[in-house]
């Protein structure tokens, strides 16, 4: 019985840790208002990159420059946290 919690208790917190590696940059949902197209390759010029950005919630726009600046996370996203620190007025 002990095996059996200890198994499905390690299962659990995989399953939770897997979900916890995605960010807020990782989610579509998030990213696609700064996009042209569904596939996510071209991002809008100026204006409509900073009205996607007004019209985000506060809390999701803390979590976005949060991964921004963190270079791992960023990484993978570098042309758009380029983009976001220029035009959401941080240097």
């Amino acid at each position: 019985m002990n095996i059996k919690n200890i198994v499905l208790g390690a299962m659990a917190l995989l399953m939770i840790s897997g979900v916890a590696l995605a960010g807020a940059l990782d989610e579509p949902s998030n990213m696609a208002p700064f996009f042209t197209d569904s596939s996510m390759k071209t991002m809008k010029p100026e204006a409509g990159f900073k009205a996607a950005w007004a019209s985000m919630p506060k809390d999701k726009q803390d979590m976005m420059m949060k991964e921004c600046q963190d270079a791992a996370m960023s990484k993978p996203h570098a042309e758009f946290c380029a983009n976001l620190n220029m035009y959401a007025g941080h240097k």
